[in-house]
This record gives C-alpha cells, sequence and structure tokens, in this order.
C-alpha cells in the first residue's frame, strides 16, 4: 500500500480522519495525523503540550484506485488529495520512512535528548537519533529543534521538542 497526503480544512483533521473509518475498515486505509510533543511557556510556567506536525494535513496508506479516489474526495471537510500531475500522487518512500521514523507507534514525535558541544549537535536518544542531519537549528530557551522535513516535494521546517544534555552521558 502507498501512503498519500490530504489537504483538508484547518482544525478538521481528527473529524475527516473518523469519516474515513466510517467508509473504510482499516485493513483497507489507514491515516494518521503525525504529532508532535513540544514545550510551551505561559505565565511563567512549563507545560508539555502536543501540536500537529503539518497543520491540516491528513497522511493515509491504501491501495488507490479511481472507486476509493472518489469516495475521499466527497468526505465533508476535505479539500483535496496533493498531487503533483494526475489526480492523486504517491509520497515519495524516502519522505514517508523518514516522517513514520519519527512518529514511532503512536503518531508522535516524542522529546529527543540532545548533548551539544561547540556548534556539533549529537543526538544521545528519542527519534530524532541518526537524523542529525536534518536539523538545522537548536534553540536552547524554547527546547526545540528546528528540522526540515520533505513533504510531496517541498521541503517544510517543523520544530520538535528536546531535552538538552549538560553533559555526554
Amino acid at each position: 500500500m502507498d501512503w498519500y497526503a490530504v489537504f483538508v480544512e484547518s482544525g478538521k483533521e481528527e473529524f475527516v480522519q473518523k469519516q474515513l473509518q466510517v467508509h473504510f475498515d482499516d485493513s483497507v486505509l489507514r491515516s494518521i495525523i503525525p504529532k508532535r510533543k513540544l514545550t510551551e511557556r505561559r505565565e511563567g510556567r512549563i507545560f508539555h503540550v502536543t501540536r500537529k506536525m503539518f497543520p491540516s494535513y491528513l497522511l493515509i496508506q491504501t491501495n488507490m484506485n479511481v472507486e476509493k479516489y472518489y469516495i475521499i474526495k466527497n468526505i465533508p471537510k476535505l479539500i483535496r488529495i496533493l498531487n503533483t500531475d494526475r489526480y492523486y500522487s504517491k509520497i515519495d518512500k524516502t519522505e514517508i520512512e523518514i516522517i513514520l521514523k519519527l512518529i514511532g507507534f503512536n503518531d508522535t514525535v516524542e522529546y529527543s535528548s540532545i548533548y551539544i558541544e561547540n556548534s556539533n549537535v549529537r543526538v544521545v536518544s528519542g527519534p530524532l537519533q541518526g537524523f542529525e542531519g536534518i536539523i538545522k537549528k537548536i534553540d536552547k530557551r524554547k527546547k526545540r529543534a528546528k528540522v526540515v522535513l520533505s513533504l510531496m516535494g517541498e521541503e517544510r521546517t517543523v520544530d520538535l521538542g528536546i531535552e538538552i544534555l549538560n553533559k555526554l552521558e
């Protein structure tokens, strides 16, 4: 089965996901909303929140055909299935593999523990381990790493939560 990106109305990702589950069995179509854990400061307090990695997008895995395409296309709040030249286009395998490795089994990118020495970043544990090359910037104050992910050929910068270690463990 191949992966496809679906563009939906803002804030309606869960609604569209439920509609897909009504129309399709899990063995026929799998849908995920990639999320990420972040720390946010409000009123001097630190909160751990979960945010969508790609707002207004849903990723689906299915064996697409014309019949499924029209069922999916007619779901309320769904704007379109992303494409490059036809009615629908697959997400490149290398792009989806990185996203799936990052989100793991619960569809959420957890915190990664990193160690910074001079200007070098080393990921000690977490989903970013082995992906040091996609990290573009570290915000020590917000405890976030800016990473560049590709989705349907477009590069997108995404903030992911990190834990900064003072010394290498």
